[in-house]
């Protein structure tokens, strides 16, 4: 059964129309208080276990308008990929957002999640989360993430962190915006692909090389772990209760990094990680060389690593 956009339906109505239909469709309205009408009427039918979903239509004002231009085959196609109540919550949140500006998408982000965590049933929980993280391109782990830390909230076995200062913060914010974007993408890259770049990570990358009190603790967190998998990593960071922690986690999710190839991305970052590690070190040991008091035996040994550090620095040119 087809409604019209902008129905109103009323708890006895939706028994009625229950008991001669199994399936109920609604047409799609732009308008605010049409669209307030359809989530009524879902809501009402869904109470009597009726099929209720919302059709998406364009280039016409109403079906009769559709099939005369388009054909009824066209229009029957149209009624297969009606969206429920779910997909169209999400359809009416997204005209508020521009989702090419990350801010936007992070907070589209929560708002979704209160739509998802409302879904009890988990396959049918699942299935939407795949669709809306392919359709609205974004990270399916960070919309896990965001669910998974909502429906988890009240569990006691939750990964409690230390929350950050307000020193920690300004830190943050006066470290390089290429070095806060090289760092989220070695987390991006755990999370997102912990097969092909944990080794990598695990022999090249430590703790210390990261400049983010944040990334610090979600990298030493991941890295704790005895079975580095996706699944697990999300299960992980959604049970973080610090609210900065997880703001910060979807925020590197909705980043795009333009990875093309993670074997190659993962392999330039491991480069940068070892060239400013020799590059320290070649500081530190001419600042060392410095001391009066160096025996010659130490100064000949401080050269040799020094120009050994040179050559290495070379060979990564």
């Amino acid at each position: 059964m087809l409604l019209p956009s902008g129905t109103a339906l009323t708890e006895e109505q939706g028994r009625l129309l229950r008991k001669y239909s199994e399936q109920v469709i609604f047409s799609y309205d732009s308008d605010g208080a049409g669209q307030n009408a359809i989530k009524r009427g879902i809501e009402v039918l869904e109470k009597q276990n009726c099929d209720a979903r919302v059709l998406q239509m364009e280039g016409a004002k109403d079906p009769d308008e559709y099939i005369i231009k388009y054909g009824s085959g066209r229009f029957k196609l149209l009624v297969d990929n009606a969206i429920s109540l779910v997909e169209f919550k999400i359809k009416v949140l997204k005209e508020g957002y521009n989702l090419e500006n990350a801010k936007d998408k992070i907070a589209f982000l929560k708002k979704i999640t209160d739509v998802l965590s409302s879904v009890d049933n988990k396959i049918e929980r699942e299935i939407y989360i795949d669709k809306i993280a392919e359709q609205y391109d974004i990270s399916k782990q960070a919309i896990y993430a965001e669910v998974n830390k909502a429906l988890y909230k009240e569990k006691p076995e939750k990964i409690l962190v230390r929350p950050m200062t307000k020193m920690e913060n300004q830190e943050s914010l006066e470290i390089d915006d290429i070095v806060k974007k090289r760092e989220n993408m070695v987390l991006y890259l755990l999370i997102n692909h912990p097969q092909e770049t944990k080794e990598s990570i695990k022999a090249n990358i430590d703790i210390t090389d990261l400049k983010i009190e944040q990334n610090r603790i979600i990298f030493e967190k991941i890295m704790s772990l005895d079975e580095m998998d996706s699944e697990k990593i999300t299960q992980l960071i959604a049970n973080m209760e610090d609210e900065q922690i997880q703001e910060h986690i979807s925020e590197i999710m909705v980043t795009d990094y333009e990875i093309t190839s993670v074997q190659k991305c993962i392999e330039d970052v491991v480069l940068i990680y070892n060239k400013e590690r020799l590059q320290s070190r070649k500081l530190q040991i001419v600042k060392e060389l410095e001391d009066p008091n160096l025996t010659e035996g130490q100064i000949t040994e401080l050269e040799m690593e020094l120009n050994d550090i040179i050559v290495k620095m070379a060979k990564i040119k």
